[in-house]
């Protein structure tokens, strides 16, 4: 008995759903490394603003009559900074489970 191909399995061409063209692989791959050199400028703004903050928030606490509340406005965006800097960086080196 031969193997049935369902309609819901195959694109127009008669391929299975899966399969790529060298084409396409090709197209992937340098979407691939636009993303990766958009996410690695990113994180480079991310980082720069973040120490910025650092500095910032230092020198707040450094003056006693400093607003307390602007100071921990501060420090929630240089956390938020922090965890965004996180998920970029995961994206960018994944953990490689051995």
């Amino acid at each position: 008995m031969p193997h049935r191909v369902f309609a819901c399995c195959q694109t127009p061409g008669n391929r299975p759903k899966n399969a790529r063209s060298a084409e396409t692989l090709g197209r992937d791959i340098r979407m691939e490394r636009r993303d990766e050199r958009e996410l690695r400028e990113e994180l480079v703004k991310l980082r720069a603003e973040h120490r910025r903050l650092d500095g910032e928030i230092a020198s707040l606490e450094g003056n006693p009559s400093a607003d307390q509340l602007l100071v921990k406005r501060l420090k929630k965006k240089k956390l938020a900074l922090k965890d965004r800097i996180t998920q970029i960086e995961d994206k960018l080196l994944p953990d490689i489970i051995a």
